[in-house]
């Protein structure tokens, strides 16, 4: 019989990169996969430290700190020290050329950068709402300056690829926010909207529920308990959000897609019931993306679909209220199995979908599992690096083997962000 190895309690403070930690929250008190696992950068042992813990459980059996005796330099000493060496050395010894990042470095290297704009844009959506009903006008600024700086970016990718995030923290209005926004730019990019529509699409997406706050907090998030005195306070933040608007100064670009994200192609949406051409082509983009976020993340969580679920129940279910044409092109821009889908390959192993590439949908890169594999149990594998390999089927996380689902870890939300894809291999390639 295996017994339980024994655990050690440790001062925050004695933490550091090769600990083993036991992190004892609940899983959605923190944003990591997994309560329990290998620090294995300083980014992931800053976050542990935001968590405001005082003691931390660590399992010493399993962690892979350095020698005691072997002194740990910063990237600045270590510079230091080597410079020192070159000059008291008479004989020095030549260095080896560098050798190319792997496909993992490069895929760390962009997830923390792509990490660390969504946090930027959760921070400015903050700030922007703490503004608006006291200096209307001087939030708007800030809103409009983060979103072209997205476009500016996109603009220079040519094609972009899709990325889900791994450790999103913070407020889930902010997220949610920053998710609409990403999406909604990269689909009206996709469909062809015009520079103009395109950067009111980008504002009123950031923006779309910020009359929101003018609501009591029971009915801010729509349950399917309400009654209908709920339902009609909870479908007043439309009006309330472009009244906020008007007071920004914000364009009719703007103001119309707010106006019209919850609206619908068939007229079964709200506050008008409006359909067809009457809904604009950026409200169109807005409202199926804000869906698509809501059947992902929803406010309870019990009731989240994974991507690959949400995608096939918007072109089962609710095909008829949306667009037809916006709609195909949502789907071919966020693959048949979208980041964040689990997934069976044609070998046996099971994986989690982190890039897809619009150009090559059927081909993304992957976080296949890899047991016994350390620091951490996934490799990265790039579809379009292996032809003979291909995805099988999708999964929910409850049909995954009990030690894949503890290893893989699928995410309690799913959050977004975009980089330049690189043509010929697949959406692997580096951020720019």
């Amino acid at each position: 019989m295996q017994t339980t190895p024994l655990l050690s309690e440790i001062e925050l403070s004695e933490l550091r990169v090769g600990h083993y930690v036991l992190l004892d929250l609940g899983w959605m008190a923190h944003p990591f996969p997994r309560s329990s696992f290998l620090i294995t950068s300083e980014r992931e042992l800053d976050t542990i430290r935001s968590l405001k813990l005082k003691r931390v459980r660590i399992d010493p059996t399993r962690s892979e700190l350095p020698d005691a005796d072997t002194p740990q330099l910063s990237p600045n000493l270590e510079a230091s020290a080597a410079a020192s060496s070159a000059q008291t050395t008479t004989n020095p010894v030549p260095q080896s050329t560098p050798t190319a990042p792997s496909l993992a470095d490069v895929h760390r290297i962009a997830q923390e950068r792509a990490e660390r704009r969504f946090q930027e844009g959760a921070r400015c959506f903050k700030a922007v709402t703490g503004l608006v009903e006291q200096h209307p006008e001087a939030a708007a600024p800030q809103s409009q300056q983060f979103v072209n700086g997205l476009l500016t970016e996109m603009n220079g990718h040519g094609e972009s690829a899709i990325r889900l995030l791994d450790q999103v923290m913070g407020d889930r209005h902010a997220q949610h926010a920053v998710n609409v926004m990403v999406l909604s730019l990269l689909l009206g990019k996709a469909i062809g909207l015009s520079g103009a529509d395109i950067e009111g699409l980008g504002q009123a997406a950031f923006l779309h529920d910020v009359g929101k706050i003018k609501l009591p907090t029971p009915v801010r998030n729509l349950d399917e308990s309400f009654t209908p005195a709920q339902r009609k306070a909870y479908e007043s933040h439309v009006a309330y959000g472009v009244e906020i608007g008007r007071h920004m100064k914000l364009p009719n670009a703007v103001l119309q897609p707010m106006a019209q994200h919850h609206e619908a192609a068939d007229g079964s949406g709200f506050p008008t019931g409006c359909k067809g051409d009457r809904i604009a082509r950026s409200s169109q983009v807005l409202a199926l993306i804000n869906r698509y976020d809501g059947l992902c993340n929803p406010w309870n969580p019990a009731r989240a679909l994974t991507p690959h679920e949400a995608v096939s129940r918007l072109f089962a279910s609710y095909r008829a209220r949306f667009d037809a044409q916006v709609l195909q092109a949502f789907i071919r821009m966020m693959g048949v199995y979208p980041p964040g889908s689990i997934v069976q390959l044609n070998d046996g192993r099971y994986a989690q979908v982190h890039v897809v590439n619009a150009s090559q949908p059927l081909k993304p890169t992957l976080l296949v599992h890899a047991p016994g594999l350390k620091p951490q149990p996934f490799q990265i594998l790039d579809l379009a690096q292996a032809p003979d390999v291909s995805v099988q089927r999708s999964l929910r996380a409850d049909q995954l083997p009990r030690a894949v689902l503890d290893d893989l870890a699928p995410q309690a939300r799913y959050c977004y962000f975009f980089e330049r894809a690189v043509q010929g291999a697949g959406a692997g390639g580096h951020a720019s």
